[in-house]
């Protein structure tokens, strides 16, 4: 990889893209092609043998999204990249390519809710098991695991509770059990965390969020520091058809560029309004891994390289003062989604965690009232003046 040492700035903007070797154009080119021609009979019959590893069919290879996949790779320190067609794509080939009838999954509970809903509604008419456990509770996670255990997967921070999983240490229980550890990077994005490092052997993201950037786009990317996960989860997504689009490839390619920089204008922003609206006088509490008050501030210290965008609170007054706000903001964009451009701010129990039941997400930690903020990178005095005079007419 040409760029792996050099530093996250410079690697969002070089990994996996090279000047076009035709034309010499510096943008990667948009294949925008579903199949491609075959010298003759003899190289068609190669390329589907796997003799010859030349492109044949969009939904098995393309040169754009072969081009993204080698940038997140590189991003991610991993060996191989699989690019899908939303954030859920990259989860449902995990869970298809690991799991079958009569095997088990342990989860992070507060985990997005769609993610939970495949887990507990869909695969279990396929007969998969699973278990979901506060996965910052190590003990937990430890008595969760049984004998038909394949994975264990953690979502950290946590959507939309903000919980820090270590996991490091859950990857150690992860190899003593023999199974998979697949950590949803989705929050954090590769410039604040590293999970292939810390020990996963998969590592997810919704490309959808920080990596794209712009709200325009949705993607997945698989990340594996083992190429043979890979092949296998490949084979799978082949079958499933969960493909990403060339267009939407090179869209993300373009977005990453800037993934760096927005990253840390939008965590600046954050780390200010989370001081400032732990001291409001109509918020219960906030939820930031940069904020002491934060029950894994040292071990955010430790796994993360910044505190990262994203800021869970509780309203004073619960869901009634969380509409208000919510329905009072002007500059903020009332939106589900997370890590664009732009400020979103949603109401989880109502709206991305919905599937999952009330009891779900009791127990999951997240309460009716509790308010998801995805920072975006705007002046962050236009940002608070928003948000307070919203605040003011509860």
């Amino acid at each position: 990889m040409k760029h792996a040492s050099a530093k996250m700035d410079t690697a969002c903007i070089h990994a996996g893209q090279e000047p076009d070797k035709l034309f010499g154009g510096v943008s990667v080119p948009i294949f925008q092609s579903s199949t491609f021609a075959f010298e003759d009979a003899d190289q068609g019959a190669a390329r589907f043998s796997g003799k010859d590893d030349g492109y044949k069919y969009t939904r098995i290879g393309n040169p754009t999204t072969a081009a993204l996949e080698c940038c997140i790779a590189e991003l991610e320190g991993g060996v191989a990249g699989l690019a899908t067609a939303t954030g859920m794509a990259a989860i449902s080939t995990v869970f298809m390519t690991f799991l079958g009838a009569g095997q088990h999954a342990v989860s992070t509970g507060s985990v997005y809710g769609p993610t939970r809903t495949l887990l507990e509604n869909e695969l279990k008419r396929f007969g998969v098991e699973s278990t979901f456990v506060d996965t910052a509770d190590l003990d937990s996670v430890r008595k969760a695991v049984k004998s038909n255990t394949k994975l264990i997967y953690v979502e950290t921070p946590a959507n939309p509770t903000l919980a820090i999983t270590d996991i490091a240490a859950v990857a150690e229980i992860a190899k003593k059990a023999g199974v998979l550890l697949v950590v949803d990077n989705t929050f954090c994005s590769p410039v604040l965390q590293k999970p292939l490092a810390l020990g996963a052997d998969i590592v997810l993201h919704s490309m959808t969020k920080f990596i794209n950037g712009h709200s325009d786009v949705v993607a997945g990317m698989l990340v594996t520091k083992d190429a043979g996960l890979r092949k296998k989860m490949h084979q799978v997504i082949c079958q499933m058809g969960g493909t990403i689009d060339p267009h939407q490839a090179w869209l993300v390619l373009r977005g990453v560029k800037t993934l760096a920089m927005r990253v840390k204008v939008a965590q600046a922003n954050a780390m200010r309004l989370a001081e400032e609206l732990e001291k409001h006088p109509k918020i219960e509490w906030v939820k930031y891994p940069g904020l002491k008050s934060h029950p894994q501030y040292e071990l955010a210290k430790k796994q993360m390289a910044g505190p990262g965008a994203m800021i869970s609170f509780e309203l004073k007054g619960g869901v009634p003062a969380g509409k208000k706000v919510m329905d009072s903001v002007g500059l903020s964009t009332l939106a589900v989604s997370l890590g664009g451009i732009e400020s979103l701010i949603q109401h989880p129990a109502s709206m991305t965690h919905a599937s999952m039941g009330p009891k779900a997400r009791a127990e999951a930690g997240i309460s009716d009232g509790l308010v998801r903020f995805s920072v975006g990178c705007e002046d962050v005095d236009d940002i608070k003046a928003d948000l307070w005079q919203a605040l003011d007419k509860i």
